[in-house]
């Protein structure tokens, strides 16, 4: 991942919505403990209090950077963490470490 990948993955969780709403997805995967786990988006929008058009706003822009997928199943949209992408921005800032 090169640092302009990896700006736009952390410009995306820098809004408080889009972290609280990228944390809620991933911890609805872990709360069934299994990959690949779908977090409902109107279970989200209920447990945050948000509406429609800002949720959508907002997965929208974690969907561009590559953070979580969507998919819609009937009328729900549902929504799933992409742990790569966050393990690689992770690793690109480690390495700064170095």
């Amino acid at each position: 991942m090169n640092t302009q990948q990896a700006a736009k993955v952390l410009k995306a969780l820098s809004h408080p919505n889009r972290l609280e709403i990228y944390l809620a997805i991933v911890r609805g995967e872990r709360r069934d403990f299994q990959a690949g786990c779908e977090c409902c988006v109107s279970d989200i929008m209920a447990r945050l209090n948000i509406g429609a058009p800002t949720i959508s706003h907002h997965l929208k822009e974690l969907v561009n950077a590559g953070l979580v997928e969507t998919e819609r199943q009937g009328k729900f949209l549902t929504a799933r963490p992409n742990p790569a992408v966050l393990e690689e921005v992770m690793g690109l800032l480690s390495a700064g470490q170095r």
